[in-house]
């Protein structure tokens, strides 16, 4: 199932839970010329007493990794309605994903769909901060799934034995690493050169 215009120019933010993917990421959608889809989001947005979000609902509560059959669907049917309302147009805009793909067979699955043009991996390299930032932002966002260290630790886990290797699929020449552990200002800075490096001029 390809899509009819071709595969989707994109930009991937690639990190740990906590480490600024979501912020980035909605800075550069922002940006006219680009378009943000955080697949957290698209998965906080269902309705919990759906099959959809029930399933969804008993993975995160238990820091596990959403199946990939049921997170690759869920995407695709998102990006598709997006697209036929008008919101997004991948002729003329680059897709920014954080959050998906989160593992190699995702990423395998998504190239029959997407271009990756720029992989930027934010390295985060104190959990102790990480695991702080999500506890914070459990209170100030009101995400059950955050507010457990123990829930916080499996994720992390998770992230370093699943989401991590994706750094081995991908072409080295469009990965950029950027240090999360700076300011975000100086973090943002950093991204944004990552990218204009990767989208040609005019």
């Amino acid at each position: 199932m390809v899509q009819e215009h071709g595969r989707i120019r994109t930009v991937l933010v690639l990190g740990a839970p906590g480490s600024g993917k979501g912020t980035q990421g909605r800075v550069l959608g922002a940006v006219p010329g680009f378009f943000h889809l955080a697949c957290g989001d698209v998965f906080r947005s269902l309705d919990t007493a759906s099959e959809l979000g029930s399933t969804f609902l008993q993975y995160s509560s238990q820091g596990k990794l959403v199946p990939d059959q049921f997170t690759i669907q869920l995407w695709l049917d998102h990006i598709r309605g997006r697209e036929q309302t008008g919101d997004f147009k991948p002729d003329e805009e680059i897709l920014v994903l954080d959050g998906i793909p989160r593992n190699r067979a995702q990423a395998e699955i998504m190239s029959d769909y997407i271009d990756v043009i720029c992989l930027v991996f934010l390295e985060a390299k104190n959990q102790d901060q990480l695991v702080e930032r999500l506890r914070r932002r459990a209170l100030h966002e009101n995400r059950l799934d955050d507010a457990n260290e123990s829930v916080i630790r499996q994720r992390l886990l998770e992230y370093e034995s699943q989401t991590a290797p994706l750094l081995d699929y991908y072409a080295s020449d469009v990965i950029s690493r950027v240090d999360a552990g700076k300011r975000p200002i100086d973090v943002l800075r950093d991204v944004v050169e990552s990218v204009q490096k990767a989208v040609p001029a005019g």
